[in-house]
């Protein structure tokens, strides 16, 4: 994994380039329904808001994130999708500048923990450089449902590493979650980047392959797009499997898309 300070550097940048679909909206295209359903273009701002909020939170006072874990534990399913609902009402101008406000004070905030310490999350704790992957996959993930909506084709980056490390770092997780024994065995994933690079985790030699190209592998593992349209291929029964349930997000299996 990169190191926080460049992690960072790409969080900020996905933000921004996020942030440079909504500020030209109008109010009312605000109310625009996403591909999630349920959600408008402003709940997707207001769950990055939520979320940036409560990692700020984890970084800078531990206890009142202990307090947040058991207002979690007491709505395990609708905690999360309560504070978007909440947040989404706030008038649209209002709602970015603060996401703006709240993304930058986390950001620096990252970048300021001490080298070894340990963030707790809803997960198990993180260091800053996984906390910042973790927001950069999901600012990435929920800017495509805004993108979608919008109409809008965004051109992939290199910024698409971390999505995709995080997405094979949560193979266990997705099998678990899934009510499914994780595999014993290795996995060997080479991605294909947007230069036309490789990149790739795991020994060369691993029975369970996953080969593809890297965008089409990140819309998979954040369940953005269906695995028959995508240009990711799978070796070994254990691959295979893990292609039908793979998602980098914390919480119960998604619908999918």
């Amino acid at each position: 994994m990169a190191g926080v300070d460049s992690i960072v550097a790409d969080l900020r940048a996905e933000s921004d380039e996020l942030d440079a679909l909504v500020a030209p909206l109008a109010d009312d295209r605000w109310a625009t329904p996403t591909p999630a359903a349920g959600w408008t273009i402003a709940h997707q701002i207001a769950h990055l808001l939520w979320t940036d909020r409560v990692a700020h939170t984890a970084v800078n006072d531990e206890a009142a994130f202990a307090e947040l874990l058991e207002a979690a534990a007491s709505n395990p399913t609708g905690f999360v999708d309560a504070g978007a609902d909440e947040l989404a009402a706030t008038p649209p101008a209002e709602l970015l500048a603060d996401w703006r406000l709240t993304r930058t004070r986390l950001h620096d905030a990252l970048q300021a923990v001490p080298d070894g310490r340990k963030l707790p999350w809803f997960g198990p704790p993180m260091s800053a450089a996984s906390m910042a992957t973790a927001r950069l996959m999901e600012t990435w993930a929920h800017g495509l449902d805004v993108a979608d909506t919008l109409g809008v084709r965004r051109a992939p980056s290199a910024r698409l590493r971390s999505v995709a490390h995080i997405g094979v770092r949560t193979r266990d997780y997705a099998f678990a979650v899934n009510g499914l024994a994780a595999p014993t065995e290795p996995f060997f994933v080479e991605l294909r980047a947007p230069d036309g690079d490789t990149w790739s985790w795991g020994p060369p030699d691993a029975a369970q392959r996953v080969t593809g190209i890297a965008e089409d592998f990140c819309f998979l593992v954040t369940q953005r797009r269906p695995l028959s349209s995508l240009d990711i291929t799978a070796e070994g029964d254990d691959a295979r499997r893990w292609l039908q349930i793979a998602q980098a997000f914390a919480g119960p299996p998604g619908p999918g898309r």
